[in-house]
């Protein structure tokens, strides 16, 4: 048997980092066992669905490099399928017309809420032989009176839900489009599905959808029910604990890495480890090891693991993310050191792609102005001459590397007597704009000679031009 494993989202906004989780769990799963990932759109729900919406759900699993073997499937393309299905458990006496008004339903469901009963379809057009004249019926699948659905849940366990809590479910409505419960199973059976992999809101929806199955003579799938993701004040995850969309961890200057990475702990351990390559995830993920209750999400965790990731991945792997960020802020860097270089300097100093990007523009382009606090601290009366002796040192260089600029900079020290802490701090201040940046020998040579000797020009007229 070939292992099978599909994440089938709704299109009808972002792709939720929840979501995501569970897409992540089906296709460690699917790859683990070298079976296959499938990706369905479930955009039976027109009002709501949106091209918007499944493209943002596509970016999300491109971004986080959750290639899939089969699909987009849409259900909307099916909808000829799952009317065979439905008239199929029409004929085996397994689904019926109902006739039940609106009204009608509301006036039962107030009575049952009277007597003190769980509100539910009492099954009055279960038996019924004529049709009610100028009613568009709904289509009901009979459900089975007495016994046990039994769900041997690989994360949860055993689950037993007696089939006198559940009624007979809509799977048409009136105008004939068929509804969730019963698309998902016709989906999961004929694409094989071996291994239903999804949140643990659809617990409810499990044994009515078995038991459509059974009734179809299907072979059930395994079901594993993951926990939700909470906020770190225990309810669910939503905007107001930040962002929940996946692409906008991107725009926030999170690498997908990390984001795979912190997904994967939100309910998963293997011993104390937190780092884990995507072949160790693939080594040690078992979905049986998911932890059945929730886990809360934790914006300083995945701050500190992106960092991690800042410090320790291939530069070149982290160019390509910061590329788009770059580009999105419009910054050129055709006339600028290699992005790669730059990396491997400003790494250790960076939360994010967006911070990396903000520290490390006067790299590529002219900045307008001084850090205010560093001005008025390192640009005072008497700083023009040590800045005019290091350009001095600096000009005559044959060869613009870290050595050689490392150099000419103790070579001035020594010339003015001087010790490096009152030398570097203007220096630096005059080449970057701000106090802060790598060694002084690795900032100028990324900068390069020409822009260097510029700016310290431009920083000796600004200090003449200060009144005395």
């Amino acid at each position: 048997m070939t292992v099978k494993t599909r994440f089938a989202p709704s299109p009808t906004g972002y792709l939720h980092i929840g979501g995501a989780r569970t897409a992540l769990y089906s296709w460690l799963h699917a790859r683990k066992m070298n079976g296959v990932f499938a990706l369905r759109i479930e955009d039976t729900d027109r009002e709501r669905s949106t091209d918007e919406s499944v493209q943002a759900i596509l970016e999300g699993m491109e971004w986080l490099g959750l290639d899939y073997d089969e699909g987009p499937i849409f259900q909307t393309h099916r909808f000829d399928r799952y009317a065979e299905v439905i008239q199929e458990l029409m004929d085996s006496g397994h689904a019926y017309h109902c006739y039940c008004s609106r009204e009608e339903l509301d006036a039962m469901r107030e009575q049952q809420w009277a007597n003190k009963e769980k509100p539910r379809y009492n099954g009055c057009c279960r038996d019924r032989t004529e049709p009610v004249e100028g009613v568009d019926p709904v289509v009901r699948f009979r459900n089975p009176l007495d016994g046990d659905v039994v769900i041997n849940d690989l994360v949860k366990g055993e689950i037993v839900i007696n089939n006198r809590e559940l009624d007979d479910l809509i799977i048409a409505r009136s105008d004939g489009t068929p509804t969730y419960n019963l698309t998902v199973v016709v989906d999961d059976l004929d694409m094989n599905i071996t291994h239903v992999i999804r949140g643990d809101d659809h617990i409810n929806n499990t044994p009515r959808q078995i038991n459509i199955m059974l009734a179809l003579g299907a072979t059930l799938p395994e079901f594993a029910h993951v926990p939700m993701i909470l906020g770190d004040d225990g309810k669910r995850l939503s905007k107001r604990h930040g962002a929940v969309g996946v692409m906008q961890y991107r725009d926030d200057g999170f690498l997908p890495e990390a984001v795979l990475n912190y997904l994967i702990r939100l309910g998963w351990a293997h011993g104390d480890q937190e780092i884990f390559t995507l072949e160790e995830m693939l080594e040690f993920f078992k979905i049986e090891d998911v932890h059945g209750a929730p886990s809360a999400f934790n914006t300083d965790k995945l701050i500190w693991m992106n960092q991690q990731y800042l410090k320790t991945l291939p530069a070149e792997n982290i160019a390509a993310q910061l590329q788009w960020h770059l580009d999105n802020q419009k910054l050129d860097t055709s006339n600028g050191p290699a992005l790669t270089d730059v990396i491997e300097a400003q790494r250790d100093r960076a939360k994010t792609l967006v911070d990396l990007v903000s520290s490390s523009r006067y790299f590529f382009e002219d900045f307008e102005a001084y850090d205010e606090k560093a001005l008025s601290k390192q640009f005072k009366p008497g700083v023009d001459a040590i800045l005019k002796t290091v350009r001095d040192q600096l000009s005559e260089l044959s060869d613009w590397n870290p050595e050689a600029i490392e150099s000419a900079i103790k070579a001035s020290c020594e010339a003015m007597d001087l010790k490096l802490g009152k030398v570097g701090p203007p220096l630096r201040l005059a080449v970057a704009g701000t106090p802060m940046s790598p060694g002084l020998d690795v900032t100028l040579s990324l900068v390069g000679r020409e822009r260097t000797l510029a700016r310290i020009d431009k920083a000796i007229a600004t200090i003449e031009a200060m009144p005395a």
